[in-house]
């Protein structure tokens, strides 16, 4: 019996089960994977998703959603955004409305353009107390104990405050914030333009480049959080220019790995099919370009990482047509 139940045992949710396990008497922590279970189990190391860090004891691995959810408090879904639907689903028989869920899982559902915390709320049969959990985080640096500041929102004060008390660590400090859809689209977007900062590095186009192209992006990123009725302010923190800062120049960033990757000429499909973790970038882009269509918001940089993405335009071809837009005010 786990008070506190981690869903998705790839790097992400393995170093959020390693950091929390400080308060917690027990951390269940789910993967598909019946392997890798066994071997957590065996060796207390996730040698797929977070090789070289021990999983403290008290964290149980389990392929089985209702071992791993029994008399949970704490409920933090941490798997892919492809597979959410799908997991949440799975749970379903084995909630309650005591529970209280954190999503942490960075992007937008294909084809409905959810947030995931409205995969949550669409999936569940009561009306679930959710909070979202995001920041400028790498999972290596997490799991190691290195500083690490993040924001936990919530429409509903009572559970961001709770939830702030409970998932607090020495090295893992949390702020309250009560703007989810701004911390959402943070999270999802930034990763977008994560690629396009490797393109630029790829490319050799140097500080200047990259600067410019974090700035822009997060002024579109904003006009879509704000459209979609998000918190500007929360744009300026950390799960807003904090996360895509991180994101577009850390040497650990997936979704910048392809971009650099993409710059020397690799084709998407050859570089996502070679890694073992998903870049959540690659598909929320799609959607993301149809969510800016659907608020009616200009997002030239993620137009054009979708037109690369699709194999319309070559990521030189596409950088200059960003250069050659119309002079506008800032």
């Amino acid at each position: 019996m786990s008070e506190l139940a981690v869903i998705g045992a790839g790097s992400w949710g393995t170093a959020l089960a390693i950091v929390l396990s400080l308060r917690f008497e027990q951390v269940g922590l789910w993967t598909h994977e019946t392997g890798l279970a066994e071997r957590m189990g065996r060796s207390g190391e996730n040698d797929t998703y977070l090789p070289g860090f021990q999983i403290p004891a008290n964290v149980i691995a389990s392929t089985d959603l209702g071992t791993v959810l029994k008399g949970a408090r704490i409920v933090l879904g941490v798997m892919p955004s492809r597979f959410a639907r799908h997991v949440y689903s799975a749970m379903r028989p084995h909630l309650n409305g005591g529970m209280q869920f954190v999503s942490a899982t960075k992007g937008i559902e294909s084809g409905t353009l959810l947030r995931m915390s409205e995969v949550m709320r669409d999936v569940m049969a009561f009306s679930p107390r959710i909070a979202v959990l995001s920041g400028p985080t790498f999972a290596r640096e997490v799991a190691s104990g290195a500083p690490t500041a993040v924001v936990i929102s919530s429409s509903d004060a009572d559970l961001a405050f709770d939830l702030q008390r409970s998932l607090a660590t020495p090295s893992f400090r949390l702020y309250r914030n009560h703007d989810p859809i701004g911390v959402e689209l943070g999270a999802a977007l930034k990763n977008i333009i994560a690629i396009a900062a490797g393109i630029c590095h790829g490319l050799g186009l140097g500080n200047n480049s990259v600067a410019a192209l974090i700035t822009r992006g997060l002024a579109e990123i904003t006009r879509l959080a704000i459209a979609l009725g998000g918190d500007p302010q929360t744009l300026a923190g950390l799960a807003g220019l904090g996360d895509l800062v991180l994101t577009c120049t850390g040497e650990l960033s997936r979704n910048r790995g392809i971009g650099i990757e993409m710059a020397h000429g690799r084709r998407i499909a050859d570089i996502t099919g070679s890694m073992k973790m998903i870049a959540e970038g690659v598909e929320t882009t799609s959607a993301a370009v149809q969510l800016a269509a659907k608020a009616g918001v200009e997002m030239p940089i993620t137009q054009q990482m979708n037109a690369i993405l699709e194999g319309d335009r070559s990521p030189r071809e596409a950088l200059r047509e960003l250069m050659e837009r119309s002079l506008k005010q800032e």
